[in-house]
């Protein structure tokens, strides 16, 4: 018999299988399970909650304004796979007087993770501090996300290739523009790119949170048109805050390339929802610079205000 799944013309029902069903949400084609069919979910309302998300941003915000505990590792990899250059500490982060801090609990450092002044050497070891080192104490932050936004202008260089990154790390699916040859190719909720990915909805139980679990997958064949090959994301089924997300990513446009493989897991903390690990494993090449082959993993515990 078939089942209802929404109101409206928005959605179609194109086939009622024993197990799976198809819908359509616009020109996107989404195959739900059965678990998720009987379930009766809102498709075009998930979907509309997805590519409008701000809990996974919001999680990195919330480091902001809490302290921390964490275990960096990074490691820059020769063509065969062996390290060349090591960074492993242990920090913890420090909050006072709206000011936060960070400490170098433990360190070790191998091969030239830094240049001579005690910056990073490697475009990859820069990303990561950007996002989790602080050298001197910020003021005056928050974990506001309405009305913040990823802005490029006024910005060159590392500065903006980071805030670019950031537009693709924290929302995903978006177009992002200033990228050579690629900007078009990120938005894989748009219409035109509907063709090039094949989109799921299941059910399962993530770290004893249950989750609608929805999956991104590029064709085959298709691999040239889009940037992000696979990306599947866990959400809270009652919340719909991320839970986790596994990216896998890659482009090249002659000029430059990248290969990029992307975990992260998130929990809460009180009414905090923060991220607790975080994988990466990347390949990089930029025209006028050394390719780069960067692994990192951060490790975030002992949350506190």
């Amino acid at each position: 018999m078939p089942v209802l799944l929404c109101a409206g013309s928005c959605c179609t029902v194109l086939a009622q299988p024993t197990t799976d069903t198809m819908v359509t949400v616009g020109q996107k084609t989404i195959t739900l399970t059965e678990v998720v069919v009987n379930n009766k979910l809102n498709v075009p309302n998930f979907i509309s909650r997805i590519q409008n998300d701000t809990s996974f941003y919001k999680a990195f915000r919330n480091l902001h304004i809490l302290q921390f505990s964490a275990i960096n590792d990074i490691r820059m990899l020769d063509r065969d796979g062996e390290s060349k250059a090591t960074l492993h500490s242990k920090t913890r982060q420090l909050r006072s007087a709206q000011c936060r801090r960070m400490e170098v609990l433990e360190e070790t450092v191998t091969g030239n993770m830094r240049n001579s002044d005690g910056s990073f050497n490697y475009y990859t070891a820069n990303m990561y501090a950007s996002l989790f080192f602080t050298r001197d104490s910020v003021c005056g932050e928050d974990n506001i996300v309405s009305g913040r936004g990823f802005s490029t202008a006024g910005l060159s260089g590392m500065d903006k290739h980071k805030e670019q990154l950031k537009k693709l790390f924290f929302n995903p699916g978006r177009r992002i523009t200033g990228i050579p040859f690629a900007s078009n190719k990120t938005s894989i909720f748009d219409d035109d790119m509907a063709d090039n990915y094949d989109m799921s909805i299941d059910m399962d139980a993530y770290n004893k949170t249950s989750c609608y679990i929805f999956k991104v997958k590029v064709k085959p064949g298709k691999e040239d048109a889009v940037v992000i090959d696979e990306m599947t994301t866990w959400f809270d089924d009652k919340t719909y805050d991320v839970i986790a997300r596994n990216y896998s990513l890659s482009y090249d446009a002659g000029v430059y390339d990248f290969k990029v493989q992307m975990e992260v897991e998130l929990t809460r903390f009180g009414e905090y929802l923060v991220p607790t690990l975080l994988r990466y494993h990347g390949n990089w090449d930029a025209l006028f610079k050394k390719r780069e082959r960067g692994v990192f993993t951060a490790i975030l515990f002992d949350f506190s205000r």
